[in-house]
């Protein structure tokens, strides 16, 4: 499930997942793929949000945010991509600390770093980017997809973006 070792939080995972829903490891593969925006919107949990107007120049397709939180604390967001979209290479640069937290908790998706194969993405799936690596993520091109993104606090943190990611990655 999570998978995350959180000090003082280890093995309390697995007693939110009745309340996440998030399927079972065997079952993430079989979930249902919906195209249509309006019955994605009725599985939607944390809400579409807005138009991700802000960052559309880094991004293939349209994407949607949500802050969950105020940015000025652990800043959380539900990012949510149609089928198809995904955003530019990017490095969340930092001094110390930093770099990005994504929880997978709809659709299919997919994380890639620079130099090393694509990785498929499920709900439940959480991927910890370590600051000043180069990386995308995206949806599939059958799937609307979301993840919680959280920018984890470090020094001198920035993001700078990249090239488009092509059509080969």
């Amino acid at each position: 499930f999570l998978r995350m070792d959180w000090t003082g939080m280890r093995g309390r995972a697995d007693r939110l997942r009745p309340a996440l829903s998030f399927p079972k490891k065997s079952e993430r593969r079989k979930i249902m793929k919906i195209m249509d925006s309006a019955e994605f919107d009725k599985v939607n949990v944390f809400g579409k949000g807005t138009e991700n107007t802000a960052y559309a120049k880094y991004f293939i397709g349209m994407s949607y945010l949500n802050p969950l939180t105020p940015k000025s604390g652990m800043g959380f967001a539900n990012v949510t991509f149609e089928p198809g979209c995904r955003n530019n290479w990017h490095i969340h640069h930092a001094d110390n600390g930093g770099g990005q937290l994504l929880i997978c908790i709809y659709g299919k998706g997919w994380y890639q770093e620079w130099s090393k194969e694509p990785r498929e993405l499920h709900p439940g799936d959480v991927v910890n980017i370590p600051a000043n690596v180069k990386h995308w993520h995206g949806a599939a091109k059958d799937s609307w997809f979301q993840h919680i993104a959280q920018e984890i606090p470090g020094e001198n943190t920035r993001t700078e973006w990249c090239e488009r990611v092509d059509e080969e990655q």
